[in-house]
């Protein structure tokens, strides 16, 4: 029943791929949706590429962990994902539509700053593909884990399994597919993460009794501010660098394209409430699975080796098999959600601004989308070999956790990448008009490399300011790199101020979209 269960879901993904293909005639549409896409669809797949793997897999593993204090995590999240559809959304939407009707966000910088020379496109383009792989990496790490636990695959074939599926609809439909496979699935994952929670505490006598056992088993679970298994205070540092996660959502591309695509810009503000409400309800309740999981599996005997896995093993123990398999098809859901858009997006800024603007100017539109296709390929071959490094060694087992083994660590640090790289020059090619095109590409550079040199080298110092998310000093140093040099550069051009003053004066209900 579990093998059929999932073979449906893959089919269904497949066949929304091939219908799309037919509708991926250009490069506005199979990168774009044709700025076509309509509210309900562009905030559930927003969220949902948002969250990934990592929301069913690295956070829920992390809480389980540590407790109640990981929540900060998710708190920063929420409060990061209401600031970007209120203050970028609409913005971007408008803007890019200004600067030649940007369909990529490294075509959106490069025409917001008139760089004639394609500066700022390749090096946004060279960060995009480098943070991806990580990103992309840390998807294919989870649907290894996820097809091990259910089907007792090995590793390898799990991740190559997981990746095919991936690349096909990608592949074939483009944006069109993404967006509306990534509906489907955040809608699947808003059921998953309901049901558990609920099966355990009817199971336990209700809210009241399981948060009593929950206490009555370990105190600092339930704790904002203690960490359940070692019993220390969470520090300021380990506070801020929670809360900083909120900070990357102005720097994601997969995210951010979202809010170019919808149809009406008029609709963002409907798209943030459908996402804001999605977000929450899945946040908490992926915290309270991984709270009262741990309580469930101690109370139980149960042995979980790997605590990513708390929630497959709960599908398992707690629900019929057919049941189990459905729920568990939601974390493939989460994880292919997130993917196809990575996988995208780096297809995107290969072909779009790199080939066509570097090597072939004159290429046509189909050459270009069939390029992008085959990026799509060789990326997810990339990947699929770096994820192979998490692998089980000769004999079956694992000596120790790398950096590859754990899907937290992965998304952490692209992440902190793409935020650090292009969220304060997001914001501030938005919002300050003195903005000039030295100082963007300067704070990309200083963003990006910052976040490879905090996570590479000077996390391994003992000082405590270097146990800091590197996504905190990569963000604000590229925040102050670009204001001081834009105030040391000469200012932009009349025609970019005046642009920039058209998007500001121009109402929402005038413009032709």
């Amino acid at each position: 029943m579990t093998i059929v269960v999932f073979i449906l879901y893959l089919l269904m993904m497949l066949g929304i791929g091939a219908y799309f293909s037919r509708k991926a005639n250009s490069l506005n549409a199979y990168y774009l949706g044709n700025r076509g896409m309509n509210k309900w669809v562009v905030a559930m797949s927003a969220q949902a590429s948002d969250m990934s793997g990592w929301m069913l897999m690295g956070l829920r593993g992390a809480v389980f962990v540590s407790g109640f204090s990981e929540a900060w995590i998710g708190i920063g999240l929420v409060i990061g994902t209401y600031f970007n559809w209120k203050i970028v959304g609409r913005r971007l939407r408008k803007y890019s539509h200004f600067c030649g009707d940007s369909i990529t966000l490294p075509d959106f910088f490069s025409n917001r700053f008139r760089d004639n020379k394609g500066i700022i496109r390749v090096i946004a383009s060279i960060f995009i593909l480098a943070f991806f792989l990580f990103y992309t990496v840390s998807g294919f790490v989870a649907s290894a884990k996820l097809f091990g636990t259910i089907f007792g695959l090995d590793y390898t074939t799990g991740l190559i399994l997981g990746a095919v599926v991936v690349v096909s609809y990608t592949f074939m439909g483009g944006f069109f597919a993404v967006c509306w496979t990534d509906f489907i699935q955040a809608s699947m994952m808003l059921i998953a993460v309901l049901v558990i929670p609920l099966m355990i505490m009817s199971g336990s006598g209700g809210f009241a009794s399981t948060m009593d056992a929950v206490n009555a088993q370990n105190p600092y679970l339930m704790s904002l501010f203690t960490n359940a298994t070692t019993g220390k205070s969470i520090g300021l540092i380990a506070l801020i660098s929670s809360l900083s996660w909120g900070l990357g959502y102005f720097g994601m591309p997969h995210i951010l394209v979202r809010f170019m695509s919808i149809k009406n810009a008029e609709e963002i503000k409907d798209s943030r409430r459908i996402a804001m409400t999605w977000v929450i309800i899945c946040l908490a309740a992926v915290v309270m699975i991984a709270l009262l999981g741990r309580y469930y599996v101690t109370a139980h005997g149960i042995t979980v080796d790997d605590p990513e896995r708390i929630f497959m093993i709960l599908c398992q123990a707690l629900c019929h098999p057919a049941i189990a398999a459905i729920l568990m098809a939601a974390i493939l859901a989460a994880i292919m959600s997130t993917a196809d858009s990575q996988l995208l997006v780096s297809a995107s800024a290969f072909s779009n601004d790199l080939y066509k603007h570097l090597f072939r100017k004159n290429a046509s539109n189909k050459e270009v989308m069939w390029v992008s296709r085959g990026v799509v390929v060789v990326i997810t071959l990339i990947a699929v070999i770096v994820a192979m490094q998490g692998a089980p060694s000769a004999d079956g087992v694992k000596h120790g956790k790398s950096f590859l083994d754990v899907v937290m660590s992965l998304v952490s640090f692209a992440w902190g990448g793409f935020g650090a790289t292009f969220g304060p020059i997001m914001l501030l090619a938005l919002f300050w008009k003195r903005t000039t095109l030295p100082a963007a590409v300067a704070g990309m550079l200083v963003g990006g490399l910052t976040t490879f040199i905090w996570k590479f080298y000077l996390s391994g110092f003992s000082a405590e300011i270097f146990q800091i998310y590197e996504l905190v000093p990569g963000f604000i140093l590229s925040f102050v790199t670009i204001v001081v040099v834009s105030l040391l550069t000469k200012e932009p051009s009349a025609e970019i101020q005046l642009e920039f003053d058209r998007v500001e004066s121009t109402r929402l209900s005038d413009m032709k979209l």
